[in-house]
């Protein structure tokens, strides 16, 4: 069955980013000019997923004031002649049927992605994690559908990270299948990298039969007290295989400090207004 819809969810405290999230979603933190979640629309939109619900909390309204009409701005930006500016407003809230629900209480991300259910409506769907950011010239998100579209099978996200840092991620036990599809043995929540089966970690997008659903109402509460997804991929091992699709590009975790000033670096090095600019400025800085 064709994938049509995504599943993004936005419902994090951000405490990391404190105090800059203190009434500031970190979904809306931009990248030079482009709020980190817009940047994930555009992806899923690029790969041809136009119904996209967004899974919200608290103070998460200008997410949704993001991708609505602003007939004021728009009228003013008209009056002033500033007609790309106008192009760009406009475009937000033509770009995708973007819907929205709220997630009460912060259970974990395997909680978030199963309040979708309802709106999945027994379809296979994407899901897209807004702290790893792909830049659009490398289509992971569209190789997945292609893969799932293949061999109707879930597909995770996998990437080679240094052995130390596994255990900040669900860490996949892989048997290649081909260049970049893999089998999936096994997978773990945040193991003791001593023990880790594996350097191939989950990155933030996920393709899913709908038997995920399942899965999830059968998990307890894991790491963190949280409803793990990485729990619930393991209870669909379970009963179905699932693929993972290895990457070798660029992500930038933007759950960190540090990720997101290098992915705010490297856009900006591609940024059509601001790119010759600010190289110039770094080489003056490193020399």
């Amino acid at each position: 069955m064709k994938v049509r819809k995504a599943v993004i969810p936005a419902a994090g405290l951000g405490t990391r980013f404190l105090p800059a999230t203190k009434a500031t979603p970190k979904e809306m933190l931009p990248v030079i000019d482009t709020p980190a979640i817009q940047l994930v629309v555009e992806e899923a939109v690029a790969a041809g997923l136009t119904d996209i619900l967004i899974v919200t909390g608290r103070n998460k309204r200008s997410i949704e004031d993001h991708f609505d009409r602003a007939v004021e701005l728009e009228v003013f930006l008209e009056e002033k002649g500033k007609s790309d500016e106008l192009k760009q407003v406009r475009a937000l809230s033509e770009m995708a049927d973007i819907h929205y629900i709220r997630q009460g209480e912060a259970l974990g991300l395997g909680h978030a992605v199963g309040m979708a259910e309802m709106h999945v409506g027994g379809e296979p769907f994407a899901v897209l994690l807004g702290d790893d950011l792909i830049h659009p010239s490398m289509p992971l998100l569209r190789e997945m559908l292609r893969a799932y579209e293949a061999h109707d099978r879930s597909v995770i996200a996998g990437m080679k990270v240094p052995h130390d840092q596994i255990g900040f991620y669900g860490c996949i036990t892989p048997e290649p299948v081909d260049e970049h599809l893999a089998k999936v043995l096994s997978i773990v929540e945040k193991p003791d990298p001593t023990g880790a089966p594996s350097d191939l970690a989950a990155i933030g997008r996920y393709v899913f039969a709908p038997e995920i659903f399942d899965a999830l109402r059968r998990i307890k509460p894991g790491k963190g007290g949280e409803l793990q997804l990485t729990d619930a991929i393991a209870s669909l091992l379970l009963e179905q295989q699932v693929l993972a699709y290895a990457f070798d590009g660029t992500r930038y975790d933007c759950g960190s400090k540090l990720g997101y000033l290098q992915a705010s670096v490297e856009y900006a090095l591609k940024h059509p207004e601001i790119s010759e600019d600010f190289a110039a400025y770094l080489k003056s800085r490193i020399c």
